[in-house]
Parts: C-alpha cells; sequence; structure tokens
C-alpha cells in the first residue's frame, strides 16, 4: 500500500438566497479539497448537488471537470452524481460546468436554495481523481422560516470537512 501525504486546500462555494417572502439570507459552503503528495497526482473532478429527504436530486449545483473531449469519458468516475443526474446531463452544461482547479481557494455559486421551503435537504459534495480515490459527503441544510442553520459533515480521503453556514 502507498503511503501518502495530505494537506487541505479550501474551495469555497456563496451567494444563494432563500424563498420569495423569506427574510433574504445568504449562505456559504466551505469544502476543503486534500493535496495528495504524489507524482501522478490529478486534479479532483468535483459534482455538488442539492437533494431532497428521499435522496431526489433537486438541483446541479457545479461540475468541475476536464472539458476536452477526452476529459468527459471520466465524468461516470463520480458514480453518485453520474447516476442522480449525470448521465442525462449534456456537458459541458452552461453555467453549471467549470474545469477542474488547483490548488487553493475558489468560488461556486450554489443554485436552487431559493426554490426550495422549509424542510430538511442536503448538500452533497462528490469528489473523484482519474485512476484514484473518489468521495461522497452529505451535508444537513435545514431551512426553516427562510433561514438557513449552519451544519458541516467531514470527508477522508478525498474531502476534508464540508461545511454550510448561513451569512447575514
Amino acid at each position: 500500500m502507498r503511503s501518502t501525504t495530505l494537506a487541505t486546500t479550501t474551495l469555497t462555494a456563496v451567494a444563494f438566497t432563500l424563498p420569495a417572502g423569506a427574510q433574504a439570507q445568504s449562505g456559504a459552503v466551505t469544502i476543503e479539497l486534500p493535496r495528495v503528495s504524489d507524482p501522478n497526482y490529478r486534479k479532483p473532478y468535483v459534482a455538488a448537488w442539492l437533494e431532497d429527504a428521499n435522496g431526489k436530486a433537486l438541483a446541479v449545483s457545479a461540475v468541475l471537470h476536464d472539458q476536452s473531449r477526452i476529459g468527459a469519458r471520466w465524468l461516470s468516475e463520480l458514480r453518485t452524481w453520474w447516476r442522480k443526474s449525470g448521465r442525462s446531463m449534456t456537458m459541458p452544461a452552461d453555467g453549471i460546468s467549470a474545469p477542474t482547479r488547483t490548488t487553493g481557494r475558489h468560488t461556486i455559486a450554489i443554485k436552487g436554495l431559493g426554490e426550495l421551503g422549509d424542510g430538511t435537504y442536503s448538500l452533497v459534495v462528490e469528489a473523484a481523481r482519474e485512476k484514484a480515490g473518489r468521495e461522497v459527503v452529505k451535508v444537513p441544510v435545514v431551512i426553516r422560516g427562510g433561514q438557513v442553520r449552519g451544519a458541516s459533515a467531514q470527508g477522508h480521503r478525498e474531502l476534508g470537512l464540508v461545511r454550510v453556514s448561513p451569512q447575514h
């Protein structure tokens, strides 16, 4: 088994609003991506989407991937996203697709919360590296009275801490 050294990179997603008539509140989603010390390291493909309490995909927020024709063959490595909604999408998808990122801080708009009513949802983040590992982290998103309640979940290999927090 190969030994790897991990460092953490932060990816920040901001700017979501809540239902009309509710007190407007924005929020942030922070995703820590481990940096693996490996001479064959490839930047991870990352998908983020919202699910309802039954696990139904409601909205895809972002898919970071190699946008070349050759890179498209690796999209199915984001297996959970691929099965729930990816295989039916035409990629690159306008407003959702973006290239993979180098290490550092990046901002992604999370779409779909503006249409949701009170309830419990999940922000799901999946990361996969070409010919390497993959991981899925679900963060509960609770909306009550138009307010997002902060929450977090810890990844273990391809993802670090994933945190949803309100901003006033």
